[in-house]
């Protein structure tokens, strides 16, 4: 183990530009845990394997030695490697020798001697940054009410009360059956004007939550002990005027995300993204995303269930440009399943989110039903669920352009959850699709280095920047028309992303120069429009053709 050590760390502090060396199985475990680990997640003084073998036959017919060895050479500095694998092996008659046949693969090698897709090393975009937050956290059950305490508190008699007194959801009502319950925000006002207003409210805090923060160490808590512990500011700003929201548990067995009506207060257990298209919907509930997030992010529990960490998981992952049909498609399928899931639970009330992907997992396997099964089968009318499923996940890889990996992963099991055995096609499968969304990664972070950035809610993130990527995603909002002039001509937007939408109409229609796109609107904007031209043609939207010096649609 000394020595080990020792190259390893000389190669570390490139004192050594290359080491080989040769383990059992047994010792190989506490080398990579012990020796390789380490360095190999170091980013000041990287370690790379550029070699190894991790399970080779050897037999010493001199010594009787037959046994099975792991073979690794490292190298100093970031780099792929080779990963060669035993894929048949025949002994001579004598049991001298063996000859061995082994496979290759190329990538990024692992300290347990496996190569992949290196997802953790997957950079944050802003394209999906400031939209997605932890719900709140009310640090006191006293902050919940049944819907009877909230009658007699007097929702639905006193006006504004329904501003104060909020349905509230946390991760079990999510996945297992909903309470009902609602919570008391009284966020933006002070204890004077609680009480003012909402005098049977300021009791029932007062009465059911003071007392603990009376001795609570924080003195913030002590003196706004009518709020809640974390008020999150930003996951407020990030919903106003938003009809719905998508969440997420943070940590389940079935990675399942689900539109949230405006008047909602979602629980710290969630991870809520604040958009309201369907189409994003869609690609998160896709197969896609969530071998991306169970890749991605850590575990958690005795179950050792997916937990679902917005920086990891959300932030890196690289969505698909999408057409307008593209986009609507997969919207309806986005908008059959949450309905249909929704549908089924107020008509069957045991009837539980958990239980039914049990189910549908099942059905994806062939195995056979329980008769318990077979009841949440009719009552959740899950095989209709996962046919909307494959379905779904059919239209994102065909929005990826990856309808090759589709026709190998759709209707495999593991779709929500971890699957331990995977068949190997299916597991080589994952891999090439974690390692194509790595590379879509690195795209997308390095157009972004050139101001090129595809936002996920562009009218929120980046409202004044050049938002080159405006007329990917449909808007929530129209855009404003042009204003026509004495003179017949129309005012050329000042906002970029009408800008860009007026100008690409305007290619629709036929080819233009550069002059008699200007010369449309008033006061011929030659420089807005030659610079509005070369963003649609960064974007692949238009292009230029230098012998007829016109731009036309691509």
């Amino acid at each position: 183990m000394y020595w080990w050590h020792t190259a390893a760390e000389r190669v570390r502090h490139g004192q050594a530009k290359r080491f080989g060396f040769i383990t059992t199985n047994s010792l190989r475990q506490i080398f990579n845990r012990r020796v390789l680990e380490p360095h190999l997640g170091d980013t000041k003084k990287p370690l790379s394997l550029a070699f190894a073998v991790p399970d080779h036959p050897w037999v010493d017919g001199i010594d009787g030695a037959a046994v099975r060895i792991a073979m690794t050479v490292g190298v100093a500095g970031e780099q792929p490697g080779q990963l060669r694998q035993v894929a048949k092996e025949t002994s001579n008659e004598n049991r001298e020798a063996r000859e061995v046949q082994l496979s290759e693969r190329v990538g990024k090698l692992f300290a347990n001697l496996t190569i992949g897709a290196d997802v953790l090393g997957a950079q944050p975009l802003d394209a999906n940054s400031g939209i997605s937050q932890r719900g709140f956290e009310l640090g006191n059950s006293g902050f919940i009410v049944t819907p009877e305490e909230a009658e007699a508190l007097g929702l639905g008699e006193r006006e504004g009360l329904e501003h104060v007194i909020r349905d509230y959801r946390h991760g079990r009502d999510l996945t297992q059956k909903p309470r009902g319950v609602k919570a008391i925000d009284l966020y933006g006002l002070n204890a004077d004007e609680v009480r003012e207003r909402y005098p049977a409210i300021y009791q029932w805090v007062r009465e059911r939550v003071k007392p603990e923060r009376d001795h609570n160490r924080d003195p913030k808590l002590r003196e706004k002990w009518w709020l809640h512990r974390r008020l999150r500011g930003d996951l407020r700003n990030m919903l106003a005027g938003l009809p719905r929201y998508i969440s997420t548990v943070v940590t389940t067995k079935h990675r399942l995300f689900t539109f949230m009506d405006e008047d909602i207060f979602p629980d710290d257990g969630l991870v809520n993204i604040t958009v309201d298209r369907a189409e994003v919907m869609g690609v998160l509930s896709s197969r896609i995303h969530v071998a991306w997030a169970l890749a991605a992010g850590g575990r958690l529990g005795v179950g050792n269930d997916p937990r679902y960490n917005k920086t990891r998981c959300l932030e890196t992952f690289p969505f698909p440009t999408l057409s307008d049909e593209q986009a609507t498609k997969i919207g309806i399928f986005a908008e059959r399943i949450d309905a249909h899931r929704k549908r089924q639970q107020a008509a069957h009330p045991p009837l539980t989110l958990t239980g039914t992907y049990n189910v549908l997992e099942k059905l994806r396997a062939g195995d056979k039903l329980t008769d318990k099964e077979k009841t949440i089968n009719l009552q959740g009318l899950v095989s209709t669920l996962l046919e909307d499923h494959d379905k779904l996940d059919r239209a994102v890889f065909e929005a990826y352009g990856w309808s090759d990996l589709a026709d190998k992963l759709i209707g495999c099991p593991g779709a929500t959850t971890p699957l331990p055995d995977k068949p190997a096609d299916q597991a080589e499968a994952e891999q090439e699709l974690l390692m194509r969304l790595v590379e879509l990664n690195k795209k997308r972070a390095e157009e972004e280095s050139r101001g090129i950035v595809h936002w996920l809610r562009p009218e929120y993130q980046a409202p004044d920047a050049v938002q080159a990527e405006v007329d990917i995603a449909p808007k929530a909002a129209p855009a404003k028309p042009a204003v026509a002039t004495s003179k017949g001509k129309t005012t050329f937007p000042k906002a970029i992303p009408d800008q860009l939408r007026v100008l690409r109409e305007a290619l629709a229609e036929r080819s233009h120069t550069t002059e008699s796109l200007a010369e449309q609107f008033k006061r011929k904007p030659m420089k807005s429009v030659e610079e509005g031209l070369q963003s649609l043609a960064a974007v692949g939207i238009a292009e230029y053709e230098p012998e007829t010096q016109t731009w036309h649609t691509v």
